[in-house]
């Protein structure tokens, strides 16, 4: 996985559902707090009287609880919903006793990023498919970049998400290619085959680097001429060092994070563990959690196909 923030914004088809998510996943970020009115308006933009509505009608069906002082929380209602879900997504529960091992044993955070397939089904992992998007679905300890929270959300799109390529048809990996930058595409071919050799992508970009590095992103995909925007790219390219090729490793190596694939019954790649040390890690000790985290997957993927 990759250091850089990245969200995914698409139209909102249906206001109102919009407004009950949003005071969902605020609350659910806020778990261990109880929110008052005026916050959850705040930090939804919504006005007081319509999330009063979404909030009463929330209640009402024990998704949220209002205590006495009029503050809100998530509800037993919605707990029971998420455990039946559960069922519906069975990577995070399968993955959870991994990932809690390799946390404990390689002292570093570790996070569970899965693949969400916009057709609800695996058979979109194709080349004409609409595009995919990678959610967090659980996070370990505290990583140091911010962004790595539950229920982030990444574009499917290079440089991003190797891991999940590197053994993907040819068509998908040729597709995922052709979406990159022309500056980085020969990298990313090289690297796509060393992953797919060693097991594991390594995420080396470091995180002061990802604020230039989205801005100059944005900016080239404005309205700019052909030669600013060909100045961008090779600035963009100046900063990323995308992953380590086998002859790359040296003395000390900066390993942000180490992410192994968790693969299907039927194939794909559909979720990573990622061990997130955002340190100088020697050749071997790289080579020690990487095996460290691949076999975590490696158990992951063994209960889904038993």
């Amino acid at each position: 996985m990759a250091s850089t923030p990245a969200t995914v914004t698409e139209p909102c088809a249906s206001p109102p559902t919009h407004r009950v998510v949003q005071a969902i996943e605020l609350l659910s970020r806020h778990s261990g707090e109880r929110l008052s009115l005026a916050a959850i308006v705040r930090a939804t933009g919504m006005s007081r009287a319509t999330a009063h509505a979404v909030l009463t009608q929330l209640c009402a069906d024990a998704w949220t609880v209002r205590d006495p002082e009029g503050n809100y929380s998530l509800g037993l209602g919605l707990l029971a919903v998420a455990r039946r879900a559960d069922t519906a997504f069975p990577v995070r529960s399968l993955a959870l006793g991994a990932m809690h091992t390799l946390a404990a044993d390689a002292g570093v955070p570790v996070f569970l990023a899965e693949r969400e397939f916009q057709s609800g089904s695996r058979a979109a992992a194709k080349a004409d498919a609409a595009p995919d998007t990678i959610v967090i679905t659980e996070v370990l300890g505290t990583p140091s970049a911010p962004w790595i929270r539950p229920a982030r959300r990444m574009p499917f799109a290079p440089p991003v998400c190797r891991e999940f390529v590197a053994w993907a048809p040819e068509s998908e990996r040729a597709a995922w290619l052709a979406a990159a930058d022309p500056a980085h595409r020969d990298r990313l071919a090289a690297v796509l085959d060393a992953i797919a050799t060693r097991g594991y992508s390594v995420e080396r970009l470091a995180d002061d680097s990802a604020p230039m590095l989205e801005a100059l992103g944005a900016l080239r995909h404005s309205p700019v001429t052909d030669p600013l925007r060909h100045r961008l790219s090779a600035m963009i390219a100046d900063l990323i060092t995308i992953d380590y090729l086998p002859d790359e490793l040296g003395d000390q190596n900066a390993v942000v994070s180490v992410a192994a694939p968790i693969f299907s019954p039927d194939g794909p790649v559909i979720a990573s563990i990622v061990a997130c040390p955002d340190t100088n890690l020697s050749a071997a000790g790289l080579g020690d959690l990487a095996a460290a985290t691949i076999a975590a997957a490696d158990t992951v993927t063994a209960s889904l196909r038993s």
